[in-house]
């Protein structure tokens, strides 16, 4: 088989592996973004909306087969894909602050203290928005 052969016929592999990693991206940047969103809700609402919004960033983050995920709690980021921290190949930086992010949101679910739970949602959004990168 000569070279050009071999080429032309993984283009077509390439092309899907191409678009493929593009939609993950997507989807996981749509995530990320939603669980800003949220997390910036819950740093305006009462508590009990607070913890809901909360529960949100925590679903678009682990996604509905991960760890924490709470259907009853709804959720915002449906269809866009497996949740941000299994949707696409991260950097170690952006994973790490995902990661930071879920810590966060774990700890901030505990709180019945709207000054605790607005801090530590300002901080979730903060990081959040800092783990979004364009997608190219």
């Amino acid at each position: 088989m000569n070279i050009k052969f071999k080429l032309a016929a993984a283009l077509p592999l390439l092309c899907l592996l191409t678009t493929t990693m593009a939609v993950a991206a997507d989807g996981a940047g749509r995530e990320i973004a939603t669980a800003a969103a949220h997390a910036e809700m819950a740093a305006a609402a009462g508590i009990d909306m607070a913890h809901a919004h909360l529960h949100h960033v925590i679903n678009c983050l682990v996604g509905p087969k991960g760890r924490g995920f709470d259907a009853a709690a709804g959720n915002p980021c449906k269809g866009m894909g497996d949740g941000a921290l299994n949707d696409s190949g991260h950097s170690p930086a952006v994973r790490a602050q995902l990661e930071e992010a879920l810590r966060i949101a774990d700890r901030a679910l505990r709180s019945n203290k709207a000054e605790e739970l607005h801090r530590d949602a300002v901080k979730i959004a903060d990081v959040l928005k800092g783990a979004q990168a364009p997608v190219k």
